[in-house]
């Protein structure tokens, strides 16, 4: 199968290999995101080195593989097992010597899992790089691990001999639905953009997750396959995705299980009060690199006052603290829980999400998608006195041509009917805003909702309508 998507990061990587020097490129990304697959698929049949790092075996171990995978490259059989990295990276720097390729392409595949307790490799790997690779001018040297923590910590930012060694950086990030759309096609499936919607609220952009779809299967059926039959290939992925990431699995689960509570998110004050975590240098630590697993993000939320919260967006982990935690031991649950009020709730949550993480194509929809915007969510409790009757607005656009879009966001199975109290609430909000704010621009009401709204005299009120279609522009 060719490449789905990843234009830019495959016209980095081409851009780095044409170059005359050699090159240092980090790729990294969430659990299941397509990192190994966009490397092999672009360079697979041109590496001078390839290995991949064993999960959760000693040094001893990780050495042994990395010597298969020198034999396998070529190097002779007068060498022996190296005790250590320093020596394992000088038995990589012959295989290179000896290689006649223009460019040695070396790929280390999951880095982080060969940085064992008390190992010596990243030493070695700046000796490595430092010392000999960035002396010559035909070194490609591709490293990638799933720990994003790791690779930020120990190479994009780190202190000692690696510090500004990387040429190139690539956070691979989950698929936008135009992307999923594409991958599901190339699959030989046809799925309408509501049915790959729907599958999107509960897996997201991750392409693994995806990837085994068969033609003659709903969303609803698939989503069975993959998570409540018995051996489910994804019913243990939950666990499997935290522990592949961090060391402390435990603590970023209690973060990740207190946002899960909170549709709007929580300060980190109110994290640390969830979850008892004692240090908020550790707190924020932790929060960052959840932010760059791509599981939560960090946003400003305006009202009586100016909030920094962190909310969570993987649909996936939104999916399984509503339905998966508990282990229902059906092996047709999705299918029994079509139109149930625990089902409706979720899809009204996980719509919201989808939104949020397609805040660009939102904007193209209304015509501003050049336009310089702050985008944030507003809330205010209610003070009578001074007219506020108590506002939640999903989305804020403030835009530099001096006009704000208050975004209510809508789930609904067919065309969404603005009632007279739903007309209301929406001009409620507006007044809400302007008198909280004392905002001048132009307040326009905005909605968004999978099939648009049903044409009534309530709709008539509204600016302007976003459909699910656009979210796939």
């Amino acid at each position: 199968m060719s490449l789905i998507a990843r234009k830019w990061e495959q016209k980095l990587l081409n851009q780095a290999l044409n170059k005359k020097e050699s090159q240092f490129i980090a790729v990294y990304g969430r659990r299941r995101i397509g990192k190994t697959y966009l490397i092999k698929e672009m360079f697979s049949d041109r590496f001078t080195f390839e290995h991949t790092g064993y999960y959760n075996v000693s040094r001893k171990e990780q050495l042994s593989g990395f010597f298969k995978s020198l034999r396998k490259a070529g190097l002779n059989s007068d060498y022996s097992c190296p005790s250590n990295w320093i020596e394992a990276f000088d038995l990589l720097e012959i295989v290179v010597e000896q290689s006649k390729a223009e460019k040695k392409i070396l790929f280390l595949d999951e880095l982080s899992w060969m940085d064992t307790l008390h190992s010596d490799l990243i030493p070695a790997l700046e000796h490595f790089w430092n010392a000999f690779a960035s002396a010559r001018k035909d070194v490609v040297l591709l490293i990638c691990s799933s720990a994003t923590s790791w690779v930020i910590d120990h190479v994009l930012h780190d202190k000692g001999g690696l510090h500004n060694r990387l040429t190139l950086s690539i956070h691979l990030e989950p698929f936008q639905l135009s992307e999923v759309e594409e991958y599901v096609q190339s699959l030989g499936i046809s799925l309408s953009r509501m049915q790959i919607l729907e599958g999107y609220m509960s897996l997201g952009g991750v392409p693994y997750y995806w990837s085994h779809l068969e033609k003659e299967m709903s969303i609803e059926q698939y989503m069975d396959y993959l998570f409540f039959r018995r051996g489910a290939l994804l019913k243990e992925e939950y666990d499997y995705l935290f522990s592949s990431l961090f060391k402390q699995p435990e603590i970023y689960e209690k973060i990740i299980t207190a946002l899960c509570q909170k549709k709007k998110g929580m300060t980190r004050n109110e994290i640390l009060r969830a979850t008892g975590l004692s240090s908020a240098g550790s707190a924020s630590k932790k929060l960052n690199e959840l932010e760059n697993c791509d599981f939560i993000r960090e946003y400003t939320s305006y009202g009586q006052r100016k909030e920094r919260l962190y909310q969570l967006i993987d649909p996936f982990v939104l999916y399984y603290s509503h339905f998966m935690a508990q282990r229902p031991r059906d092996p047709q649950f999705w299918m029994h829980q079509v139109n149930t009020p625990a089902a409706n709730t979720w899809k009204g949550l996980a719509f919201e999400l989808v939104c949020l993480l397609h805040t660009q194509k939102i904007k193209d929809a209304l015509g501003i998608g050049a336009v310089l915007t702050e985008e944030y969510s507003f809330m205010v409790r209610e003070n009578l006195e001074k007219g506020i009757y108590g506002s939640q607005i999903d989305l804020v656009l403030q835009r530099a041509d001096r006009i704000t879009n208050l975004i209510e966001i809508k789930y609904a199975q067919d065309e969404y009917l603005i009632t007279k109290t739903t007309d209301e609430a929406m001009r409620r909000k507006r007044s809400d805003f302007q008198r909280t704010t004392g905002s001048k621009k132009t307040i326009h009401l905005t909605m968004i909702a999978p099939y648009g709204v049903v044409q009534n005299a309530y709709a008539n009120n509204l600016d302007s309508v976003v459909t699910g279609e656009d979210l796939f522009r």
